[in-house]
């Protein structure tokens, strides 16, 4: 699925939450400290900021459900050996391990 194919996903996602709540778009609007408008926008996949979708989910009282989509990662033991008990701060950017969704393996070119 492409990033705008997402993008409209989402925004009809919110919609269908927004409607299954019964809240008018003026009302969700205020709740969320937006503009009508930007919720018109974000419903129709036209493009919403971090911070909108924010609001947005906490107008719905859904922004708990972010864990669900991005949980905390832990920080991986081998990892942690590595660097003697000391937390990682930095990716060098050389290697990009596979995703549960990708079996692509990708190097950075210097």
């Amino acid at each position: 699925m492409g990033n705008e194919a997402i993008q409209a996903e989402l925004g009809l996602r919110l919609r269908r939450e927004r409607l299954n709540q019964n809240i008018t778009q003026a009302i969700l609007a205020k709740q969320a400290g937006i503009s009508r408008r930007t919720l018109v926008a974000a419903e129709k996949g036209e493009g919403t900021t971090l911070l909108t979708l924010i609001r947005l989910l906490r107008g719905l009282e859904k922004l708990a459900q972010l864990d669900q989509f991005l949980p905390e990662p832990p920080i991986s033991p081998i990892q942690l050996a590595k660097l003697k008990g000391k937390v990682r701060q930095k990716a060098s950017g050389k290697l990009r391990y596979p995703t549960e969704h990708s079996t692509n393996w990708t190097w950075k070119e210097d």
